[in-house]
């Protein structure tokens, strides 16, 4: 086990308040990333298409560095890079042009890495959902690896560790597969298994389900309260279960200290699967919790509302 640091320890017995994190985007129009269709890509010849997304990657890197501009102004040591940064970077079937000017692009990358952690700013992402790794399809689960694959390059260009520290989260996907995904984790390549985490979902796979597969496939658990509140129906964020799954999935990470959550409020009421604009309820038990994702509507505005709702916020 890591012996912790001071601040690390605080962050655990809830003396400081946990680093709050931003998804993505600003609500203002400040941090926005660009993206092209797949109807549009294809019009555009394979001379032309080299040029088309060089354009695209260039500008969403210099957004992603405004992007870490923001936090590091702001205070936020925890931020989710878009997973749309680098359209079609995993489509093979032009023979692999974007995933080319991503390589060519090396030093602009590192560039990204170097200036999040010369700000102390964790970076982590979180894939699109129809990344499923437990379909019955194997062409699914191949093209799943493939993107997944590319992702976790674009964190190696930028020199971010290949461990959990660099978290990529995903869902558990098809419903009652959970040996096929136990089986399926274990085939991805070291460096994408040791930054892959699992996150419980509303529907297809709940705490307990996704933790089984966690420790089985020992690769960490990120646990969302707000998905188990709506799987479960559980009617207060003190109901005894939260605090069993936090420090559940707690014991799946490495390290305690790189635990990170997802926390939000349903929009009209307590079991709505709809994200609220703001964070107005925290469970108790998230006193504790070093990082947090905040996946609130208004962004950095919730992370503002919520440091005043835990006024002595880091």
């Amino acid at each position: 086990m890591l012996d912790l640091q001071t601040e690390d320890k605080k962050l655990l017995r809830g003396e400081v308040q946990p680093h709050l994190g931003l998804v993505c985007m600003t609500l203002s129009e400040e941090v926005r990333f660009r993206t092209i269709t797949r109807t549009r890509y294809l019009k555009f010849s394979l001379e032309e298409r080299p040029a088309i997304l060089s354009d695209i990657y260039v500008d969403n890197l210099k957004r992603t560095l405004k992007a870490l501009t923001f936090c590091a102004l702001n205070r936020i040591k925890l931020y989710r890079l878009s997973s749309a940064l680098f359209p079609f970077s995993d489509y093979n079937e032009d023979g692999g042009i974007g995933e080319q000017v991503l390589e060519s692009m090396a030093g602009d990358l590192a560039q990204v890495g170097k200036y999040a952690t010369q700000f102390n700013i964790r970076v982590v992402q979180h894939p699109d959902q129809f990344n499923v790794l437990s379909s019955d399809n194997p062409q699914i689960v191949e093209n799943t690896v493939k993107a997944l694959s590319r992702h976790s390059r674009a964190l190696d260009l930028m020199g971010l560790p290949q461990n959990a520290y660099a978290t990529m989260m995903i869902h558990g996907g098809k419903a009652d597969r959970s040996a096929r995904l136990i089986e399926n984790i274990g085939k991805l390549p070291d460096g994408l298994r040791s930054r892959i985490a699992f996150e419980n979902d509303e529907n297809a796979y709940d705490p307990h389900d996704i933790l089984q597969v966690c420790q089985a496939a020992h690769v960490p658990m990120v646990y969302d309260v707000h998905h188990h509140v709506c799987h479960a129906k559980l009617e207060s964020y003190e109901d005894p279960a939260i605090v069993e799954m936090l420090l559940a999935a707690r014991e799946t990470w490495p390290h305690p200290e790189w635990q990170l959550v997802h926390l939000s409020n349903g929009k009209e009421f307590f079991t709505d699967r709809r994200h609220s604009n703001l964070i107005e309820l925290i469970p108790s038990s998230y006193r504790t919790i070093p990082w947090i994702e905040v996946e609130a509507k208004d962004k950095e505005v919730a992370i503002q509302h919520l440091r005043e709702l835990w006024p002595e916020a880091d």
